[in-house]
């Protein structure tokens, strides 16, 4: 009986498919051959938005540049970071310019025209990031500073007993 398996198992053994048949996309199943649809990509419709809000979020460490519609679908996005710099050079304002210079370049092909700027963070990428707006001959509606700001802070401390 476990001779019978043994001889079984071996004779099960499917041989290797060879690389023609691979590369040609072909699919064995039982013995046929069948031919696989190749994936057909399908190109995304880019929407045509003029108006659109920009947020920017200027940290210690990076400078994250946010455009989208006026309903808060993202059209292009990018960060001092995603344009190549690295360590202290992402804090810089001239890497916080660099990287919405490429993200105004992705949103003018949508169409982009005119834009309202929302700047949050302290950090030292905030003026150059909105003056590339106007450089770029985007018209600025308006900039407002979203910075949240502490207006109690948080509960003290109980007193110390002794």
């Amino acid at each position: 009986m476990a001779e019978d398996k043994k001889n079984k198992k071996v004779e099960e053994k499917v041989e290797p498919s060879t690389s023609a048949e691979h590369d040609a996309g072909l699919k064995e199943t039982s013995g046929e051959i069948q031919e696989e649809a190749p994936k057909v990509r399908r190109k995304k419709n880019k929407r045509l938005v003029e108006e659109g809000r920009v947020n920017i979020l200027a940290t210690f460490n990076n400078t994250i540049i946010t455009i989208s519609d006026l309903n808060g679908g993202v059209i292009a996005w990018g960060s001092a970071g995603g344009s190549g710099f690295k360590g202290s050079k992402k804090s810089t304002p001239y890497a916080a310019g660099i990287a919405t210079q490429k993200v105004i370049e992705k949103a003018k092909a949508h169409g982009l025209k005119r834009v309202v700027i929302f700047i949050k963070g302290v950090g030292s990428g905030r003026e150059s990031a909105a003056r590339a707006f106007g450089t770029a001959g985007i018209e600025v509606d308006r900039i407002e500073d979203t910075t949240p700001i502490p207006h109690n802070g948080v509960r003290p401390r109980k007193p110390r007993r002794v």
